[in-house]
């Protein structure tokens, strides 16, 4: 009997200590969540050229880089809790490797995600040093790093038993930023018919090229930084070449009409200009 005396006080120690450190762990949690899905929002905001009114290119893209180094900063914080937890703690192993010593699913999620972003985050300085397009598909590996999380944190939450916390709170940050994450990739003539974009002056979103007109494209180079995201929304006019110069078809077919125009439109820079011709 008096030997369980200290095993009983170590375990009612731990379960103390434990239940601090999981409060900890699911502040971060949510925090990380709130910033992971405001960091996607935000970073289409300013890739498609829909937050160009609020501050300068310089600005927006700080701001970015902020939301995305608190996101990974509450979530590296929630992983590496778990390895405080004084009964049933994680190793570092398991924290880097999904299913490593009998793991959940829900772990593996969390894992793979964070790992995703970490991975986009360290790359996101090879931008100028790598082929654009492949980067560009690096770093749009952070829409499946944001799903996986967000399911990582549902499932855990119904695990745990704060299923309610979440689901006001989480869905209520959840519907905008599918929301505008699926708006990122539709047509510009769609979101024109949605509202979502007003049609360019002294032109009709369809059909294009109709009526017998042209298009002229013209890039200012003293206004253009480089950034590459005409090429991201049209990539076969605008092309960024190794030596940094930007190549781009001046006279683009009726049926490209419709990408340059969310090129210029998302342009930070305002450096690509668009002039109707009629032939």
């Amino acid at each position: 009997m008096l030997t369980q005396v200290p095993l009983l006080i170590a375990q009612a120690t731990g379960g103390d200590h434990d239940a601090g450190v999981r409060h900890v762990a699911q502040v971060s949690a949510r925090l990380a969540y709130a910033t992971t899905c405001a960091t996607l929002c935000w970073g289409v905001l300013i890739a498609t050229g829909w937050a160009n009114r609020i501050s300068g290119r310089q600005g927006l893209r700080n701001s970015h880089m902020v939301l995305a180094t608190l996101a990974l900063a509450f979530g590296s914080l929630h992983a590496l809790t778990f390895t405080l937890l004084r009964l049933d703690a994680f190793s570092h192993l398991q924290l880097l490797v999904p299913f490593a010593g009998g793991g959940l699913f829900r772990h593996a999620l969390g894992i793979v995600g964070l790992e995703l972003m970490l991975a986009v985050a360290i790359t996101a300085g090879l931008r100028k040093k790598v082929y654009y397009r492949k980067w560009l598909r690096l770093h749009q590996l952070a829409y499946v790093a944001v799903a996986v999380a967000v399911a990582h944190s549902w499932l855990g939450a119904v695990a745990n038993g704060n299923l309610a916390v979440l689901w006001l709170a989480g869905l209520t940050i959840l519907v905008p930023t599918a929301t505008i994450a699926v708006a990122r990739f539709l047509p510009p003539d769609v979101l024109v018919k949605l509202g979502l974009l007003e049609p360019e002056p002294g032109f009709e979103p369809e059909p294009d090229g109709a009526g017998g007109s042209a298009l002229d494209v013209s890039v200012d180079n003293e206004r253009c930084h480089r950034y590459g995201i005409c090429q991201a929304e049209a990539p076969g006019l605008f092309q960024l070449v190794d030596d940094e110069r930007l190549r781009y078809e001046r006279r683009p077919p009726p049926e490209q009409f419709a990408q340059a125009r969310a090129a210029a439109r998302a342009c930070p820079m305002r450096a690509i200009e668009l002039r109707e011709r009629v032939r």
